[in-house]
Order: structure tokens, then C-alpha cells, then sequence
């Protein structure tokens, strides 16, 4: 696995933001169980009891009761030969609950099966969360051979197609508080990690109506994304479609996907629900 496809998967472990001291109502053990379940990735399928304590940054004795109690309640099994811990299917819950709870992955489906049909390449709805974008849908290309992105992959917002096109439809002090908020390292000799040169990257993104990234975290990659908004213009997520470079240079990416993937986020963008938390228009 090389260094950037590393690197990436090592994204998608986000652990839980502790608030303020003083907040009353946090409930620290809950924020501990969340911080033993992250502790698995790809990188680390299965973890000893002292690894678990180490990566979810508490002590032995504290990692023993939640992994114990993690296993009575299904999310954890342990090897009874190895003594390893490993996350069972029941992990999957939240995320399926997420997504079908979610009115924008619902209808967002048959234009992604749509825009999927007639480019027969591979598209996704993927939302902000920070400075990442999540993947919540994603529908494979048959000429695709391989894929390190999945629903639930966490990938920065500021060398992906998707992001670029959410933060452009931000206020520019917004975008550049996410962008400065992240450290912005290069995956491939080609990923934009210059704030001036990525605030140059919004500007052109809202001005063209789809962000574009080619090789800036896969190798090969060339990948579009429009941002799809809702209650005064906000981003609530974005469109994109992947293509290897070996079937169409990016030049003729951007001429020939570039303009569907836009059109599809704005008729997308028509049927948004408002967003909880989001003002209605007035």
C-alpha cells in the first residue's frame, strides 16, 4: 500500500472532539466508548487490550470495561485463542441509521443512478463534516479495478474535488478558517497545499460552477464535483464523478463530465430539504 492510499485510510479514524471542561451536560464515558470503536481501521482490523487502551488514550483497567461491555452488547468480538478484539457487523449500525434517516441521500439516489448510467463512471454524494468530506453514497464504475473509497471514507476537504466544491460556496473567511483549521499535506506531487493557491482554486470553482482534482490524493484519478445547496445557497453537499486519466484526459474531463456533474447538483439542489439548524428563507 503506498504512502498516499495509506494516508488515507488513516482519515477515516476520526476520534470525538472533547468540549469545554464546563459543559454539564457531556457525558465523558460515552465520548470514551466512541474513542475504543475508533481505534479500529483499516490499518488496525484487530487490536490487543493494550493497544486499545493506548489508541483510545485511557488505562488498561478502563479499556478492559468498555471493550467488555462493547462485546456483551455485539459491536466487539474477541478471539478467544489471540485475545484480539475486532469490530463485528453491528458497528455498521449508526451509519445505516444515518443514511436512512438522511432526506438528502434519499433523494439524491436516482439522480446519482442517472448521472452513473449516462457516464457509466463512478459518482457519489458525499457531505462536510470540518474540514473532511464523508462519503454517505457511491455507486462503482464497472471499469473501475480497484477502490479505496467506500460509504463512511473520510478523505480532507482541501485536495478533493467534492470539498473544493462544498468550501467554494462558502464565505471566503469561512473557507479559509476550514482550510487553515486542517494540516494540509501533499498525498501526490500534485496535491494544492498553498492557502493562496487554494483560495485561487475556490475563486475559479465558483466562478465554473465544479471544482476539479486530478492525482491530488489517488494516482490516476481525475475527479469533478459541484456542490449542491440548499436554503440560501448553502452547501449541504456535492455530486462528484471519478474517472481514471487512462480513459479521458482531464482536459476533456472537464469539457465533457464537468458541465453534467454541475447540472446534475443544480436540479439536485431544487429538491433539498431544509437543513436542521438551517434558517428558512424569510
Amino acid at each position: 500500500m503506498n504512502r498516499s492510499i495509506r494516508t488515507a485510510e488513516a482519515a477515516k479514524i476520526s476520534k470525538p472532539t472533547a468540549p469545554r471542561r464546563e459543559d454539564p451536560l457531556y457525558v465523558r464515558s460515552i465520548e470514551k466508548v466512541f474513542r475504543v470503536l475508533s481505534a479500529f481501521g483499516a490499518e488496525h482490523p484487530t487490536l490487543s487490550l493494550a493497544q486499545v487502551a493506548v489508541r483510545a488514550d485511557m488505562d488498561k483497567s478502563a479499556a478492559q470495561r468498555f471493550t467488555h461491555t462493547l462485546e456483551r452488547l455485539g459491536y466487539l468480538q474477541k478471539d478467544p485463542e489471540t485475545k484480539r478484539f475486532a469490530l463485528t457487523p453491528r458497528s455498521l449500525d449508526l451509519g445505516y441509521h444515518f443514511i436512512r434517516a438522511s432526506a438528502l441521500a434519499d433523494r439524491a439516489m436516482p439522480y446519482l443512478l442517472e448521472l452513473s448510467r449516462t457516464t457509466e463512471e463512478s459518482v457519489s454524494l458525499t457531505v462536510l463534516d470540518g474540514a473532511e468530506v464523508v462519503y454517505i453514497v457511491r455507486f462503482t464504475s464497472r471499469h473501475m479495478v480497484s477502490s479505496n473509497v467506500i460509504v463512511g471514507t473520510r478523505l480532507p476537504a482541501y485536495c478533493t474535488a467534492p470539498g473544493i466544491a462544498m468550501l467554494s460556496r462558502l464565505p471566503m473567511q469561512d473557507a479559509r478558517a476550514i482550510l487553515a483549521s486542517t494540516e494540509r499535506q501533499a498525498y501526490t506531487p500534485s496535491t494544492t497545499c498553498d492557502m493562496d493557491d487554494l483560495v485561487a482554486k475556490l475563486e475559479i470553482t465558483a466562478a465554473r460552477g465544479f471544482a476539479m482534482a486530478v492525482e491530488e490524493i489517488f494516482k490516476g484519478d481525475v475527479s469533478l464535483a459541484a456542490a449542491i445547496t440548499g436554503v440560501r445557497g448553502c452547501p449541504v453537499g456535492a455530486i462528484s464523478l471519478s474517472v481514471s486519466n487512462l480513459r479521458m484526459a482531464p482536459d476533456q474531463a472537464e469539457r465533457t463530465l464537468g458541465p453534467l456533474v454541475m447540472a446534475t447538483a443544480q436540479a439536485l439542489s431544487l429538491h433539498v430539504l431544509p437543513q436542521p439548524g438551517v434558517p428558512s428563507e424569510p
